[in-house]
C-alpha cells in the first residue's frame, strides 16, 4: 500500500499507523519501515513513534529505539524522561536528564518538571537539589508550574521550611500552588496553620479555595477536631457548588464523625445520591470511633443489602467498632469473615483492631499469640497496641517481652518506655521505675510533651503540662483550681498511680493537677456559655486520672465533653463517659 501512494501519502499514512499501533508485532514492523526509508532519523517520526512506544510501556524497546537516534532532541529526551518518571525506574530519568546536558542540550521546564517528579518517586534529596540549582541558574525561576512541582518536591521530604521559600519566590500563585503549600502543612502536622492558609487564600482574593483546597482543609479540621472551622469549610463547599462532589462530601463524614458530631456526619451521608463503599466505610467508622459499635454492625448489613461490595476499609470500622464496644466474639467472627466469605486477606490494621479488642477485654496472652501467627508482619503501632493494654492490666513481664521486640523492629520510642513506667510504677516497682529513667537518660531518650488543644470561635488553643504561655494564664489557672475544688466535694479523688514519681500521695495528686488536657478543659469552662460541649484534642494517651477528671466535670458543670487521645474519642456526659471506664 506505501509503494504505490506518494511521498507524502506515504509519511501521512504512516503517521496514522504510529498512532493507532499498540502492540509490539505491529510496532516493530513500523521500527523496520522507518529504518529502510530513512524516516528513523526524522526527527518529526522518530518522535512520534517513541511516544508511541512510551505510551505502550513497553521501556527497554523504547531506551533501544533511542539509542538508535544519532543526536536526540530535547523534546525526544523529554518523551522519554517523562515516561521513566512514572515508572518502576524513576532513577533513569535522572540518568538522561544528565547525560543530556552532558551532550549539550539545555533541558526546558518540561525536562526539570519530570525529573523534579522522578527524584521524588527514587526519594533522593541530594539530585532535587542539584535540579533546583540548575533550574535557578538556567533562569526558570518565573515558571510558576516549575515552581509548584519544585514545591511538591520539598513537601514530600518533609521540608516545610523550603516549600514556603519557594512558594514566596512565585510571582503568580495559583490554587494549584497554595494547594500544595496546605498539602505540605498537612504532611507535616502543622494543621493550625492550614486553617489560617485558607482564611489567607480568600481574604487576598487572588485565586478561591478549590474543591482540592477544600478536601485538604476538611482533614485538617478532622486531625485537630476544629469543628467550627469545619462548619465553616462546609458552608463554603455549599456556596461553590461542591455539595455533591462525593469525594468532599466522604471527607465531610469523617470530619464530623471525629469532631464527634454523628448527627451532622449522618445528615451529610443521607446527601450523598449514589453512595459507594468509601462513603459507606467512613460511616460505619465514625459510629465506631464514637462508641455506637452495634449501630456501625447495623450500617455494615444495611450497606450489604444496597449491593455495596466492603472492602479493607469497611472491616477496619468494623472491627474498630468491637473494640471499642467490647465485642470480641462478633470482631473474630468478622475476622474470619472477611477472608472467607469476601477474599480479604487481613492487613496489620485489621489484626491492629483484633489486638486491641482482645486487649481492652484483658486477653492479653491471646492478643500477644494473635501477634506472633500473624501472616503478616507485625509493626511498631501493633505491639504499642499490646504494651498500652499491659499498662492498664500491671502486666509488666508481658510489657518487657512487648519493649524486646520493639527494639528488634529498631523503632522503639521514647513513648514505649513511658508506658513501661506507667506498668512499673502502677505495681510499685519502684526500682524498675530507677533502672529505667537511668536508661532513658544515659540513651538520651526525651518524651514527646503531651499537647491539648481546644477551637472556640474559630480559633484553635494549644496547651502542654503546666503551660505559661497562653495570654490568659491567671484566669485559666484559677479556674482549674476552682474546678478542682469543686470536683473534690463531688467525691474526685486524684488518680496517683498516673504518676510516674516515687513522691507522697499529695505530692503525686500536685503533679497531675495542670496536665495539658485539664487545662484545656478550664479554659473551655472559662470562656464559654454554661452547657456548651466542649472539645479536646491530644497527641498522646490521656492518662487514667484526667479520664476521671473529665468524667466528674461533666456531672458537676453539666457538660459534654469529648476528648480525643491517640488511641480513641472518650464521650463524657452527666457523669459517665461513653466508653464505660478508662477503656
Amino acid at each position: 500500500m506505501l509503494k504505490s501512494t506518494s511521498r507524502h501519502q506515504q509519511q501521512q499514512t504512516m503517521v496514522s499507523l504510529v498512532k493507532s499501533s499498540t502492540h509490539k508485532p505491529h510496532l516493530l514492523q513500523i521500527q523496520a519501515h522507518l529504518t529502510r526509508s530513512s524516516l528513523l532519523q526524522n526527527p518529526k517520526f522518530s518522535l512520534l513513534f517513541l511516544s508511541s512506544l512510551c505510551s505502550s510501556r513497553d521501556l527497554r524497546y523504547a531506551r533501544l529505539f533511542f539509542s538508535q537516534i544519532k543526536n536526540p532532541s530535547s523534546s525526544q529526551y523529554n518523551t522519554l524522561i517523562r515516561a521513566y518518571s512514572s515508572s518502576n525506574s524513576p532513577k533513569e530519568a535522572f540518568f538522561l536528564y544528565r547525560e543530556m546536558r552532558q551532550k549539550g542540550l539545555k533541558p526546558d521546564p518540561i525536562s526539570f518538571s519530570f525529573v523534579i517528579k522522578s527524584c521524588v518517586k527514587f526519594r533522593s534529596v541530594f539530585c532535587g537539589l542539584q535540579v533546583h540549582g540548575r533550574i535557578i541558574r538556567d533562569g526558570f525561576l518565573s515558571d510558576c508550574l516549575l515552581l509548584t512541582t519544585l514545591m511538591e518536591f520539598y513537601s514530600s521530604f518533609a521540608s516545610r521550611e523550603d516549600a514556603c521559600k519557594v512558594f514566596d519566590e512565585m510571582s503568580q500563585k495559583d490554587t494549584v500552588a497554595w494547594n500544595v503549600l496546605i498539602s505540605c502543612y498537612l504532611r507535616n502536622g502543622r494543621t493550625r496553620d492550614v486553617l489560617m492558609l485558607f482564611d489567607n487564600m480568600k481574604t487576598e482574593g487572588v485565586c478561591e479555595p478549590d474543591d482540592v483546597t477544600c478536601l485538604l482543609v476538611t482533614q485538617a479540621c478532622a486531625n485537630l477536631g476544629a469543628l467550627e472551622f469545619g462548619e465553616k469549610v462546609h458552608r463554603y463547599i455549599k456556596e461553590r457548588g461542591y455539595g455533591t462532589a462525593r469525594n468532599l462530601s466522604n471527607s465531610l463524614i469523617s470530619m464530623y464523625s471525629r469532631c464527634g458530631c454523628l448527627d451532622k456526619a449522618y445528615d451529610v451521608f443521607k446527601e450523598i445520591g449514589e453512595k459507594n463503599v468509601i462513603s459507606w466505610s467512613a460511616m460505619i467508622s465514625g459510629l465506631a470511633m464514637n462508641g455506637f459499635g452495634r449501630d456501625a454492625i447495623l450500617a455494615f448489613e444495611e450497606m450489604r443489602k444496597t449491593g455495596v461490595v466492603p472492602d479493607e476499609q469497611t472491616f477496619t470500622g468494623l472491627l474498630s467498632a468491637c473494640s471499642h464496644c467490647g465485642l470480641v466474639d462478633e470482631g473474630m467472627e468478622f475476622l474470619n469473615q472477611m477472608s472467607k466469605e469476601f477474599g480479604i486477606m487481613p492487613n496489620v490494621h485489621h489484626y491492629g483492631c483484633v489486638v486491641d479488642l482482645l486487649g481492652r477485654a484483658g486477653l492479653l496472652e491471646q492478643a500477644y499469640r494473635v501477634i506472633i501467627s500473624m501472616k503478616v508482619k507485625p509493626d511498631a503501632t501493633i505491639w504499642r497496641t499490646l504494651l498500652g493494654a499491659c499498662r492498664i492490666h500491671g502486666h509488666f513481664t508481658l510489657g518487657e517481652r512487648v519493649i524486646e521486640h520493639l527494639i528488634e523492629l529498631k523503632a522503639q520510642e521514647a513513648g514505649d518506655y513511658v508506658l513501661l513506667l506507667n506498668i512499673y510504677s502502677s505495681t510499685g516497682s519502684w526500682e524498675k521505675v530507677s533502672e529505667l529513667r537511668k536508661f532513658l537518660k544515659d540513651k538520651g531518650i526525651q518524651t514527646t510533651p503531651g499537647c491539648s488543644s481546644i477551637e472556640l470561635k474559630g480559633i484553635v488553643h494549644e496547651f502542654i503540662v503546666d503551660d505559661v504561655s497562653h495570654p490568659q494564664k491567671h484566669e485559666i489557672y484559677n479556674k482549674l483550681d476552682e474546678i478542682n475544688k469543686q470536683l473534690k466535694i463531688a467525691g474526685y479523688v486524684a488518680e496517683t498511680t498516673s504518676e510516674l514519681h516515687d513522691l507522697g500521695a499529695e505530692e503525686k495528686a500536685n503533679a497531675l493537677s495542670y496536665h495539658s488536657e485539664k487545662l484545656a478543659l478550664a479554659f473551655g469552662v472559662l470562656v464559654t456559655r454554661p452547657g456548651t460541649t466542649l472539645r479536646v484534642t491530644k497527641n498522646l494517651r490521656i492518662c487514667i486520672d484526667c479520664h476521671n477528671f473529665a468524667k466528674f466535670l461533666s456531672g458537676v458543670y453539666n457538660r459534654q465533653l469529648i476528648i480525643r487521645d491517640r488511641t480513641r474519642f472518650h464521650h463524657f456526659r452527666d457523669g459517665h463517659c461513653s466508653c464505660n471506664d478508662y477503656w
